[in-house]
């Protein structure tokens, strides 16, 4: 059975993680940071999933990285980061130590766990139905937000992300209002809104006479008449109905003001909890966890072809040109980690895109590059180290390699 260690979680995170996983067939253990290597040595998982909730924490972790990189059957187990925006120069730091993915806050879950998968060769199921899941706090009352439809994958958080919200806000006799809008449900549905409904009584400290759902749909109506541990459910078409009878103290000249002032609108004081994000929902978002982004510029397919599959290999994501034109147009507006350059295409040559990528204010000009070429010319290999290409190798190569190369590169200190 595949294992997985997570470290550092907090509990809403890790308690989300642990029974996706393990609904998968996936063995979890979890460990603080104090314990973390120990734990690392004596499980030896599959893959490592660290969470890290601020910069500072990166200082602190310093010590488990280095011991990961030198002990020997630790070095080579993968690790994946949540973690908060960072630089793409640290980001890529962190290859170094293991590190395969790197994912900004608030996660792009389908990602996230498509990414675990393809590290544990085990298929994921993943619900991508669009999907808005809201959840916010202000004084006693959790405010839940649903519509354009039910994910199940961002419904099963809710459990967690209730009982986060009340123990970090210390709510006394916790109120909720559930707004399902734009979303026509039919029987089929019933199971989406059971997880929602059993996420709120999980938690014992929620009476369920303080639980409003507010829906349009007469299905929602049924389906908590229709079942005895929903039956004290408040069902209502107007918010303002319910509105008065959850807030006991209040300066509110009018029930709209109320609404506005204590329902609707988020307490900034309060403690947040996981976001639930995917990237479907905002396709031009590049946090998709990428720890190294890699182009290949060569007018070969077959080597195009290889070198993605190579490079895929080692969870980098990577990029194919078939010209130098293509190249610099997309380096314009994304940068690269790394860039593999063949000489002759063409079009623009690699030379021109070489000196391109040096000279150009707009371009990253500190991009590490490799030169992979038929060209075997003395002169031709002093003109591209001259121009600043870091390494030259001469097709063809084997994929190890070239990864190996790239590492060099990237880690110039290190190795």
């Amino acid at each position: 059975m595949k294992q997985v260690l997570i470290i550092n979680a907090s509990p809403l995170f890790h308690e989300f993680l642990r029974d996706k996983l393990k609904s998968e067939g996936i063995e979890v253990e979890t460990a603080e940071r104090r314990d973390a290597f120990p734990k690392l040595v004596s499980s030896l998982p599959d893959l490592v999933i660290l969470d890290i909730e601020s910069l500072n924490d990166f200082a602190e972790l310093g010590d488990f990285f280095k011991k990961k990189k030198v002990e020997p059957n630790t070095s080579k187990t993968p690790i994946i980061i949540a973690g908060p925006a960072i630089k793409r120069e640290r980001v890529r730091a962190l290859t170094e130590y293991g590190v395969v993915k790197y994912f900004t806050k608030p996660i792009k879950f389908d990602i996230f766990f498509e990414t675990i998968g393809r590290i544990l060769k085990a298929g994921f199921t993943i619900d991508t139905t669009r999907s808005i899941v809201d959840v916010h706090v202000n004084n006693n009352i959790i405010f839940i937000e649903i519509a354009q439809g039910l994910n199940r994958e961002k419904l099963s958080l809710l459990k967690y992300k209730i009982a986060d919200l009340i123990t970090q806000n210390n709510l006394e006799r916790p109120k909720v209002i559930v707004m399902i809008s734009d979303v026509e449900l039919s029987f089929v549905d019933g199971v989406n809104l059971e997880i929602v409904f059993d996420a709120i009584i999980a938690d014992n400290r929620i009476d369920r006479r303080n639980v409003k759902i507010l829906s349009f749909d007469p299905f929602v109506r049924a389906m908590v008449r229709g079942h005895p541990q929903y039956e004290e459910f408040e069902v209502a078409k107007d918010l303002s109905k319910i509105a008065p009878s959850l807030v006991e103290e209040t300066s509110a000249e009018s029930v709209t003001d109320l609404i506005s002032t204590k329902i609707l609108a988020a307490d900034e004081a309060a403690q947040g909890s996981v976001h639930t994000q995917f990237y479907s929902e905002n396709a031009d978002d590049e946090s998709t966890g990428s720890i190294l982004r890699v182009a290949v510029v060569d007018d070969d397919p077959i080597i195009r072809k290889l070198l993605f599959a190579t490079f895929t290999a080692v969870n980098a994501e990577c990029t194919t040109f078939e010209n130098g034109n293509a190249f610099i147009k997309s380096a314009m507006s994304k940068s690269y980690d790394l860039v593999i350059l063949d000489i002759l295409m063409p079009g623009m040559t690699g030379f021109e895109a070489l000196k391109r990528l040096r000279e150009d204010s707009d371009l990253n000009s500190t991009t590490p590059v490799i030169i992979y070429s038929q060209v075997m010319q003395k002169e031709s290999v002093v003109s591209a180290l001259a121009m600043g290409a870091g390494s030259y190798l001469v097709k063809p190569q084997k994929p190890a390699v070239i990864v190996n190369k790239a590492m060099e590169l990237l880690h110039p200190v290190a190795n």
